[in-house]
């Protein structure tokens, strides 16, 4: 097998002051997979560098028209490109380089193949948070520093995911931290101005974006890559690591499919829709694979029954890396998918096709009918090997006439012979499979075992009785799936919980800056009532009572009470609140939710690579609630918070209910702008 390094060991949970999420793996580690990484990122700086030049030649090529400018910009031109195939096929290289993923304790199996992941840029959201925090929160962005450092950290650490649970968990946990801070501080009428980029991992052109919808496409698609590496790191000589692998391939389909549904406008070629439905089909493909194995695993016993079951896995694993091979030749996924993957792809359709050939060929020779033989089953068992019978041939009649089991067991023979043959041929024209010297000696032994039985059958009158082989039903005891991401099973905490409820508190809502109240109760009245649950609302209020006229409105959201934060408590707890108040009053401050209909765009431009320029109108649609008549007398025994009577302390009960000030404004799906640019700077990446 190639030459791999062990790779480093997984992380501990390391707590810092009860730290929300687990670190990456050390970059600098000398691992197989880290200096594998290491190369994809300075191959991906050289191919940025090419790009641009190529872009500036192209551009004065457009502008000179001086002739022998333009004939030297031409051959510069052709240099160039030169360049970018010569790294294109060094990329392609790296991303067949399955040696250093498989488990190092394998000898002898067919290789598979694992998903790099995905390259980005360091990212900085401390400034542009503190400026939002400040501008649309109206809170001191100071207190969230360590917040900002949090998420900053985070996504350094999804860099580096160690290649077990752990590693997915890591990532899964930022990508659900991506949820809170779209909706704290990506509001849907502007850009925020933070670039994210991130690199194709089949072209190694960066693209980049000014919204989150890349940056989540992104990490999604390398918690799928992360997936096939935990399946290719599996012992595939144990029943334990089949199984692993089997789960591990499905949660990558699975992510990697909810990718294709749910980002379906991402300007990146690694995940267009139809290169991720060639990666699902790839990965269910390498689940199948594992599946005969696990079959394979205890010995195949020269048994009819079991020979019979043998066959159709292998027909099975064979029939899907065939549809593999035809979704890889198809344009566009054609011209981006590395040729070696699709040359592998072919090399397993005819390997596993042959092998299923083999062993009908196995139960046709080697096992006679006997007296007392269970004719029944051995009949119906040979009749659903096969679609139909060759002509003039029946199941019976074949079973019971040893001429003609060896005729067509000597047509299976052969037929898997030239399939061995055309397996060897194929890997033998990619220059990658041929460096895999595992994967040759597991064709070369196939091609042997299946010549062996060949010899042994020959007769000088074959050529007389030839019968056409037919094809093998494919067949399979455990018809792999795509198994969804569960990001219900991660527990994560929100960094930015301070800011309030994120029902209310987001970037999609806008209100006036928070007002200090300073009021008092007359007679243990404060003229108003509680309603929601957090933040609370005040509700009921009396015009002329003392907080009304010190600026309380109908609606208000109450943030904090005598300086203690009120956003996240209830009712009751802010009930506590107020009672705890003495004779000096009660400083309240408040905020108003505002109408947000007067800072929206009409229109929202979304620009994609490769499609043309649309435009989506965001419609808003206002619910005109019934609002509260303010001229209506109040009367101050129905007042929530008036703990002077009994007799108020009971129609409190009833006050309890949902937040509805406020305009509903209905979810908008829209097509957020996907700008294709390259920008320079380091990339180091685990």
């Amino acid at each position: 097998m190639t030459d791999a390094l062990l790779p480093a060991a997984p992380q501990a949970l390391e707590k810092e002051s009860d730290s929300y999420f687990r670190k990456g793996c050390n970059p600098l580690a000398q691992t197989g997979r880290s200096r594998l990484q290491n190369q994809r990122a300075a191959l991906n700086q050289q191919i940025l560098k090419a790009v641009r030049m190529r872009t500036g030649a192209e551009n004065l090529l457009k502008v000179a028209t001086n002739q022998k400018v333009r004939e030297q910009v031409r051959l510069e031109l052709s240099f160039v490109n030169s360049d970018l195939q010569m790294l294109k096929e060094e990329l392609e290289g790296l991303n067949i380089s399955v040696g250093v993923y498989q488990n190092t304790e394998e000898a002898f199996t067919v290789p598979l193949i694992p998903l790099g992941l995905k390259e980005t840029k360091d990212v900085d959201f401390s400034v542009i948070l503190k400026d939002f925090i400040l501008e649309h929160y109206s809170e001191d962005s100071y207190l969230y520093e360590d917040e900002i450092a949090d998420l900053m950290d985070l996504r350094q650490a999804c860099r580096t995911p160690s290649r077990d649970e752990a590693g997915v968990e890591l990532l899964m946990s930022y990508f659900i931290q991506l949820g809170f801070v779209e909706s704290r501080f990506f509001p849907p009428t502007r850009q925020m101005g933070i670039l994210f980029t991130w690199y194709d991992s089949f072209t190694g052109v960066p693209v980049s974006q000014q919204n989150l919808l890349l940056e989540k496409a992104s990490i999604l698609f390398n918690i799928g890559a992360l997936y096939t590496q935990i399946g290719t790191r599996c012992n595939r000589r144990t029943q334990a690591g089949l199984e692993g692998a089997v789960d591990a391939f499905q949660r990558a389909a699975g992510v990697l499919n909810y990718l294709k549904e749910t980002f379906t406008h991402t300007p990146s070629y690694d995940m267009s829709p139809a290169m991720l439905s060639v990666l699902v089909k790839m990965m269910l493909a390498q689940a199948q694979e594992n599946v005969f194995e696990k079959i394979c695993l205890p010995g195949i016993r020269n048994e009819f029954f079991v020979l019979v079951k043998v066959a159709q896995e292998a027909a099975k694993v064979g029939e899907v890396y065939q549809q593999l091979h035809t979704a890889m030749s198809q344009a566009p996924v054609k011209e981006n998918i590395p040729y070696s993957w699709a040359s592998l792809a072919c090399v397993k359709a005819h390997h596993y096709g042959a092998l299923a050939h083999y062993f009908a060929a196995t139960l046709l020779i080697d096992h006679q009918l006997k007296q007392g033989a269970d004719e029944d089953h051995q009949e119906k068992c040979l009749s659903q090997l096969y679609d139909h019978m060759p002509e003039g041939l029946t199941p019976l009649a074949t079973l019971k006439n040893i001429h003609q089991r060896r005729q067509l067991g000597k047509s299976h023979v052969r037929r898997a012979v030239a399939l061995h043959e055309e397996s060897v041929r194929e890997a033998s024209l990619c220059k990658k499979l041929r460096n895999i010297e595992v994967l040759q000696e597991v064709l070369s032994a196939a091609h042997r075992r299946s010549q062996l039985k060949d010899a042994q059958l020959q007769e000088d009158d074959d050529l007389l009785d030839l019968i056409e082989a037919p094809d093998i039903v494919s067949k399979t005891e455990q018809e792999v799936e795509i198994i969804l991401p569960q990001f219900s099973k991660v527990t994560v905490t929100d960094f930015f919980q301070k800011l309030g409820p994120l029902s209310v508190f987001s970037a999609n809502k806008r209100w006036t800056p928070p007002r200090s109240i300073h009021f008092t109760a007359e007679e243990g009245d404060l003229g108003f009532t509680l309603r929601g649950n957090s933040p609370v609302q005040v509700h009921f209020l009396d015009p002329h009572c003392s907080a009304a006229l010190a600026g309380a409105k109908e609606g208000d959201y109450i943030v904090s009470i005598q300086d203690v934060d009120c956003k996240w408590l209830t009712v009751s707890e802010v009930m506590r609140l107020l009672k705890a108040c003495g004779q000096d009053g009660v400083d309240m401050k408040v905020v108003s939710l505002l109408d947000f209909t007067s800072s929206m765009h009409s229109k929202c431009a979304t620009y994609s690579v490769g499609m043309q320029k649309t435009y989506s109108m965001i419609c808003l649609a206002i619910d005109d609630d019934d609002k509260t008549d303010k001229t209506k007398k109040i009367s101050k025994k129905l007042s929530f918070l008036s703990w002077g009577t009994n007799k108020n302390r009971q129609k409190s009960a009833s006050t309890l209910c949902l937040p509805s000030v406020g305009v509903a404004r209905p979810q908008v799906k829209k097509k957020l702008p996907s700008p294709f640019s390259l920008l320079n700077s380091d990339s180091s990446l685990y």
